[in-house]
């Protein structure tokens, strides 16, 4: 089946730092290589330094001169991120944009991360919400926009309130929708707090629909020696137009990330038949994400869980940044 080009035009990002996380492969490096191919300083954290490396070779062949910086980060390490976020704020440059994209799905067996918390909460959502915290002074210097990644998964099930981490029981896939309804509803209510206390980012929400990625595929490291049965699935359908590409599923955060008019609170994703696929374009928040005591409480128990906090008032950017895009004042 042929298919129609899907494509959207990313603006001029020269003279603004973007950061992203899990852009070291899959959908990440396609949109690792747009941010830099639109003149982006790109920070790209990761966890593996070969993949990181490898994944900086690609963009640069294929934008020569792009401006890409690595960092370590492991998102399941409170400690990692912590050094990851001083390291930035040692440089002092505002950011620009933050793409929450790294996740991790469906462990069979449970595991956990450094500091005990169910493996999937813990990447998906609370190490990214600990990032947020550690760079609020940046983000509120670059007055930037936020946007996480959440799946097609956070239309069904609901958050495991009263066993956040799955220590009693373990199902991959509701412990996978659960981490990502909590990424939908912490960045919904970071806009709403932003907008309240006066930090000036704005934060909205992506999902890349259904596409080949390797978050299905062979992870011995999280307990998959072999490739899921759903992978090989998906990849049919893909063949088939019916599901997306890494490149089309890299469309929907692009959008949300970087156009003039994707706005804060919005959710973005692909268009077509169950959102599978398609152009990117708004879309309705699904029913998990639409609970404003939901998403008070899960900002709530974040802040415990991470031992993080945010600002209460409307002071400015930390002392030393500039809330225009630039160098340390």
């Amino acid at each position: 089946m042929a298919r129609t080009t899907i494509d959207i035009t990313v603006p001029d990002l020269s003279g603004r730092r973007a950061v992203l996380t899990g852009g070291s492969d899959g959908i990440g490096l396609v949109i690792a290589r747009r941010l830099a191919a639109a003149g982006a300083d790109l920070v790209l954290p990761v966890r593996d330094r070969g993949k990181g490396e490898a994944a900086v070779a690609h963009i640069r062949a294929r934008v020569p001169g792009a401006t890409v910086t690595l960092h370590a980060l492991d998102l399941a390490s409170l400690d990692s991120v912590a050094a990851f976020a001083a390291a930035l704020l040692t440089e002092g440059r505002p950011v620009d944009v933050l793409i929450a994209n790294a996740g991790v799905m469906t462990p069979p067996e449970r595991r956990t991360t450094v500091d005990g918390h169910e493996l999937q909460l813990g990447t998906n959502h609370l190490g990214h919400v600990a990032l947020v915290a550690h760079l609020m002074p940046l983000l509120r210097a670059g007055r930037a926009r936020v946007t996480s990644q959440t799946s097609v998964a956070a239309n069904s099930n609901a958050v495991h309130w009263d066993d956040l981490d799955w220590e009693r029981s373990y199902h991959p896939m509701r412990a996978y929708s659960s981490s990502k309804i909590a990424v939908g509803l912490f960045a919904l209510e970071l806009d709403r707090r932003s907008r309240a206390h006066g930090w000036g980012l704005t934060s909205n929400l992506a999902h890349p629909g259904i596409a080949p990625t390797n978050l299905l595929s062979a992870q011995p490291g999280i307990g998959r020696p072999s490739e899921s049965r759903e992978i090989r699935l998906i990849r049919r359908l893909s063949a088939l137009g019916v599901a997306g590409t890494p490149e089309t599923a890299a469309l929907p955060a692009l959008l949300a990330a970087t156009s003039p008019d994707a706005a804060g609170s919005r959710f973005y994703g692909p268009s077509r038949f169950r959102h599978m696929s398609g152009p990117p374009a708004e879309q309705e928040l699904y029913r998990p994400l639409r609970s404003a005591e939901d998403a008070q409480r899960i900002w709530r128990l974040s802040e415990q869980l991470t031992g993080v906090s945010f600002p209460d008032g409307t002071a400015g950017p930390a002392l030393g940044l500039r809330a225009e895009h630039g160098q340390p004042a």
